[in-house]
């Protein structure tokens, strides 16, 4: 097969058959594993915060609604007027449902755990959150008008050393006056259900109670704190929400999830920058080293070049082999990289436990963190440019060696061969 010379020659100095020029295959590889390495490092990155990212927001959007409407003044009133409404007009809404929302204290014996109290309607709050699906103990529709009964979280179930069936008393930042006084507002509790979302600001901290009990605690009497609403695509609720507002009467407020939420998903955002700014500087380095191994081969190669040179091959094409060489590295280090990057961001869950397994430590502790698993997530559009990236910088690290090299004098560079 035939091939042109420059791409013959810049190939053949890239490996080695005779012992006098291994010493040029070994750096090579060193060039070659440093850009992989760098290109590994930076997918694999990337696509764990991806992943870190997407579960997040999956788990705080199981819990948290996509759009919430709230009354600017007090209890939000016939809101079942409004969901009717909101149920007619928007085919894009899959659920809607009423919450009271309040804080209190749950209390076994000594041990006492501040919560977020949640009164919700079971039949409407299947819609909109991921309570019901993760239940693993006990039903969310255990929870009826009058029962007093309790879904807690898992966490806050350990804390608290209950199970289903167990009581516990909920104090609300309520009083009650009596002949003795004021007195915070008590009512036990019997715990029903038990559920697991998988993190621990809701397992901890989330209990939820029948709508109508949550009434009769917080004195809303037929109204609700606010209505929660959940979409097909979560992404449309800025414009579903700008919609709602632009309807509804200056007395309501209508607020989604990327305005509760958005310091949180920025900072998850600029940090993924910061990251991919810093990393990079990894495969700077690397092709830094290409340019000091490039360098050497210039120098290692002089005699050949001079030979060359003295059989008519012009300073451009001089200047080709070593860039076709450079470059060659740059696409080998590049492709070995990405494969190893995607590999093994596609199997981090099943990678990652085995690690814990044989390290004997837990990398993310669900004490501390809000999900316990890492997870990655590969974006074809992150990879492309981590790719372009490499092999960019490897191309412009051969021009300054290529430059040098096609100055050798041949004069000079034969003059002590």
């Amino acid at each position: 097969m035939f091939r042109p010379l420059e791409l013959a020659t810049g190939l053949r100095y890239t490996r080695a058959r005779r012992r006098r020029t291994r010493f040029v295959s070994f750096i090579s590889a060193i060039s070659i594993g440093g850009i992989a390495l760098a290109v590994m490092l930076l997918i694999t990155v990337l696509s764990v915060m991806n992943g870190f990212e997407s579960e997040l927001r999956g788990k705080i959007l199981g819990m948290a609604s996509h759009v919430e409407i709230t009354s600017a003044s007090g209890p939000l009133q016939n809101w079942q007027k409004l969901r009717d409404k909101i149920d007619e007009r928007y085919p894009q809404v899959t659920g809607a449902a009423p919450y009271i929302h309040g804080q209190g204290m749950v209390k076994n014996g000594r041990r006492i755990q501040g919560v977020r109290l949640r009164g919700v309607v079971p039949k409407r709050e299947r819609d909109v959150s991921a309570v019901a699906s993760n239940m693993v103990a006990g039903s969310l529709d255990s929870l009826q008008k009058g029962s007093y009964k309790m879904v807690i979280g898992s966490a806050l179930a350990g804390q608290l050393n209950v199970g289903v069936g167990d009581h516990i008393t909920l104090m609300v930042p309520k009083a009650n006056v009596t002949p003795a006084g004021i007195v915070p507002r008590f009512r036990r509790f019997t715990v029903s259900g038990i559920f697991d979302v998988g993190m621990y600001q809701y397992d901890s901290g989330l209990i939820m109670v029948a709508m109508g009990d949550a009434s009769a605690l917080y004195h809303t009497g037929k109204g609700a704190s606010g209505l929660r609403l959940r979409l097909k695509d979560m992404f449309d609720a800025p414009q579903v929400s700008q919609t709602l507002s632009s309807e509804l009467a200056y007395r309501f407020r209508v607020t989604n999830w990327t305005q509760q939420h958005q310091s949180f998903f920025q900072a998850i955002s600029t940090e993924k920058t910061m990251m991919f700014i810093i990393l990079s500087l990894i495969i700077v380095v690397a092709t830094f080293n290409m340019v000091s191994m490039l360098v050497m081969v210039v120098t290692d190669k002089q005699g050949d070049i001079a030979i060359l040179r003295t059989l008519g091959l012009k300073p451009r094409s001089v200047m080709a082999i070593f860039m076709i060489q450079g470059v060659m590295l740059g696409v080998a280090g590049t492709i070995i990289g990405v494969i190893l990057g995607v590999l093994l961001s596609v199997y981090m869950q099943d990678i990652i436990p085995a690690l814990e397994a044989l390290l004997h430590t837990r990398f993310l502790s669900p004490n501390v963190y809000y999900i316990s698993q890492l997870k990655g997530q590969v974006e074809m559009a992150q990879v492309i440019m981590i790719a372009a990236l490499s092999l960019g910088l490897s191309f412009i690290s051969t021009l300054y060696p290529a430059w040098r090299a096609a100055r050798v004098q041949p004069a000079e560079a034969l003059r002590y061969e």
